[in-house]
């Protein structure tokens, strides 16, 4: 498959480097999806960034200019149901997908793609949260890259003190009683940023990032996801039951995790990275759930560590 039609893409708003172009891609179900490349001359390889729940392109447009100064070329996409790629219900606020599983067409779809392409190699993954789920369950189904890193994997979400499995059964019941569709408890359709003050915020210590993905939404509402349904809910959280039953990919890989971390759970995290042969968990002191728009320090020491461990691959 080669690359499609050109896609949007809002390189000022992201404040992404010069270069990059968005393409759309097709997924065997049937969807579109919008995907981006950014490459250079004399990079050292290419960082496939898988990203997370709500996330679009253009919220790691730093982080994309960061790897570009590290010599990375990267690729991306926007999930099925966020960003600009398809949405799956009436309500395109709303976070919704009928199956986890459904997320590796959008792999497979990303991957027909790559012959057209041109990459560089070796190809790496970066991971963030929900993208942390996929790419896990993408590598025990045999992505080809040479070195993994995941930033607040989604593991395992975390939920209120001695409600993990309460919760659990509450989704699920409710799911399979025909309300798969209805937004999960504590949720709503407003994008997070919008209902949650910076001071309250679960994201990150940084004014200035916080601020970007409030002016980001603003600029472009159709990159704008609320909260997750009942159905997204609970196959997420089977997918994290699953993943944890399998072994450890024996490829490279680091984690990072921020030690002010309350979205994902870290205790499922630790515990995948102490049986992960060769792996190394980061503890990021100073940072939240997005490591990569932190503060400077917090920020830095993880993709000072991930650019090293892509180093170390050749």
């Amino acid at each position: 498959m080669t690359r499609g039609a050109p896609a949007p893409l809002h390189l000022a708003l992201a404040r992404a480097p010069d270069g990059g172009r968005a393409f759309w891609l097709q997924t065997t179900d049937g969807l579109r999806l919008r995907a981006a490349l950014w490459q250079r001359a004399g990079a050292r390889g290419t960082v496939v960034l898988f990203t997370g729940r709500t996330e679009y392109i253009e919220k790691y447009g730093p982080t994309i200019a960061d790897l570009a100064q590290r010599g990375y070329d990267l690729l991306t996409l926007d999930w099925r149901g966020q960003g600009l790629s398809d949405r799956l219900l009436d309500d395109p606020l709303k976070g919704h997908v009928a199956a986890f599983a459904d997320y590796q067409h959008d792999v497979a779809a990303l991957w027909a793609a790559l012959p057209g392409l041109n990459l560089r190699a070796p190809l790496h993954l970066l991971a963030h949260s929900m993208g942390g789920a996929i790419g896990l369950r993408a590598l025990h189904q045999g992505l080809a890259v040479r070195s993994a890193v995941f930033s607040a994997p989604m593991w395992g979400i975390r939920l209120p003190p001695g409600l993990t499995g309460a919760t659990g059964l509450l989704a699920h019941s409710l799911a399979q009683a025909g309300f798969a569709l209805a937004s999960a408890p504590g949720t709503g359709a407003a994008p997070y940023v919008y209902t949650t003050a910076f001071s309250a915020n679960a994201l990150t210590h940084d004014p200035a990032a916080w601020a970007q993905l409030v002016a980001h939404l603003a600029a472009v509402p159709a990159l704008a996801v609320g909260g997750p349904t009942l159905g997204w809910l609970d196959t997420a959280l089977a997918e994290c039951r699953a993943l944890a039953a399998l072994p450890s990919p024996t490829l490279p890989c680091l984690t990072g995790l921020g030690a002010d971390e309350t979205i994902v759970c870290p205790t499922a995290i630790t515990a995948r990275m102490a049986r992960w042969p060769g792996g190394h968990l980061a503890r990021i002191e100073g940072a939240r759930h997005e490591l990569m728009m932190e503060r400077t320090a917090p920020r830095a020491r993880f993709l000072d560590a991930a650019t090293a461990l892509f180093d170390a691959q050749g």
